[in-house]
């Protein structure tokens, strides 16, 4: 459970950060600011539950964290900053760096389920990948939507699946 409740903190962490960042325009002002308040009760959500149930976030044993988790990781850092440079040498709008991370991020999600054959975060990493290709091909038509569909859809996502993973060890 310790290691579970780890994961879903730090996927709850950096959905949270995904739709406080991305819950602007064109979004109605007080849409964006429910979104981000319910955000940060559902990072809370995670933090109460898992500690209820008994978990630390803790590291402890590690198997988790092994060798496929960092090539993963490094795979992840790998394609985000070349991703980052070939979106800025084709002067993609600056929309197009959060579709980007968000199908990267997913990507990892979708190698990470199949490293530790947890089909719940696999579902998770699909959706992102979506979210964040979809992003990617509306930046010519629509590119003013791509924080909201590539971001907060996102962050929403990665809420969902730590609060369910908190809830289903």
């Amino acid at each position: 459970m310790r290691q579970q409740f780890l994961g879903a903190l730090i996927g709850a962490a950096f959905g949270t950060v995904f739709v406080l960042v991305n819950s602007g325009d064109p979004l109605p002002a007080a849409l964006g600011w429910i979104l981000r308040a319910l955000a940060v009760l559902a990072l809370a959500a995670v933090v109460v539950l898992g500690v209820r149930a008994g978990g630390r976030p803790t590291l402890e044993g590690r198997p988790m964290f092994g060798p496929s988790y960092r090539f993963i990781v490094l795979g992840e850092v790998v394609l985000l900053f070349a991703g980052f440079f070939v979106l800025r040498l084709l002067e993609a709008p600056v929309q197009a760096n959060v579709a980007w991370i968000a199908t990267v991020v997913g990507l990892h999600f979708v190698a990470l389920a199949s490293a530790w054959k947890a089909r719940s975060i696999l579902v998770v990493g699909v959706v992102l990948t979506a979210l964040g290709v979809v992003g990617l091909a509306l930046l010519g038509t629509a590119a003013e939507w791509v924080p909201f569909l590539s971001g907060t859809l996102s962050g929403v996502t990665l809420l969902g699946g730590s609060l369910y993973g908190v809830r289903h060890p």
